[in-house]
């Protein structure tokens, strides 16, 4: 296993939340999404210019921006 950041993460790659390092209003709203540690979720895809990125995780699909997802380390397989 090998920790990265969720923007280096690959279509259909999938992994488990390790870390979020943003703090302040963002670490707030990033939580409150449901993207805590140990949460699991699998990159659905990439708008066209690869912002944002979507992803798949507790029944839902969401949407964030690289800027975003640069504050969250994710465990994947290596």
């Amino acid at each position: 296993m090998q920790t990265i950041n969720m923007r280096q993460m690959k279509k259909n790659q999938s992994g488990t939340i390790k870390a979020i390092s943003a703090s302040g209003e963002l670490g707030r709203r990033i939580r409150d999404m449901g993207l805590v540690p140990g949460t699991e979720i699998r990159i659905m895809g990439r708008a066209p210019l690869y912002d944002p990125v979507a992803l798949r995780t507790i029944g839902f699909t969401l949407t964030l921006r690289n800027k975003e997802a640069d504050y969250i380390q994710v465990e994947v397989e290596a």
